[in-house]
């Protein structure tokens, strides 16, 4: 029975919890910061390049294509043949760095609030305050 005990201590412990929770809340986010690259900063950044640029389609084939299967990346996909989607590469980086981004601007933010509800410093004993003055008169 102590291993089953020790599991418990170690499943309820505070940082267990706190782990699963940002794990669950991080996968979320993750879907988040997913759908703004995909739906909001890779169009503007497509228009800004001139056309309609679609990342996740850049792509160079390895090997022979199949009859009848077209060239776009999920029909090739799907037909097995290697590729090398750099394009797909490309837009997982810009969603990391937005999400690194995103997430440093919270921790700037967590940090403040911290910082502002922190309390402040008790006050100096009054006993203290005399020696500094009794002890300032005596060096002069």
């Amino acid at each position: 029975m102590s291993v089953l005990k020790e599991f418990r201590d170690f499943a309820v412990k505070g940082n267990v919890v706190d782990l699963a929770v940002g794990v669950i809340i991080g996968g979320a986010f993750g879907k988040i910061v997913d759908s703004l690259v995909n739906d909001i900063v890779m169009p503007v950044i497509s228009s800004l390049l001139g056309g309609h640029i679609d990342f996740t389609n850049l792509f160079i084939v390895l090997g022979r294509i199949p009859e009848g299967v077209p060239r776009t990346f999920d029909a090739l996909k799907k037909a097995g043949v290697p590729i090398f989607a750099y394009g797909n590469f490309i837009t997982i980086s810009i969603n990391f760095v937005l999400l690194a981004f995103v997430i440093f601007q919270m921790v700037k933010v967590v940090n403040k609030i911290r910082i502002i509800d922190a309390l402040p410093p008790p006050p100096v004993p009054e006993d203290v305050v005399l020696l500094r003055e009794i002890r300032d008169s005596l060096k002069k």
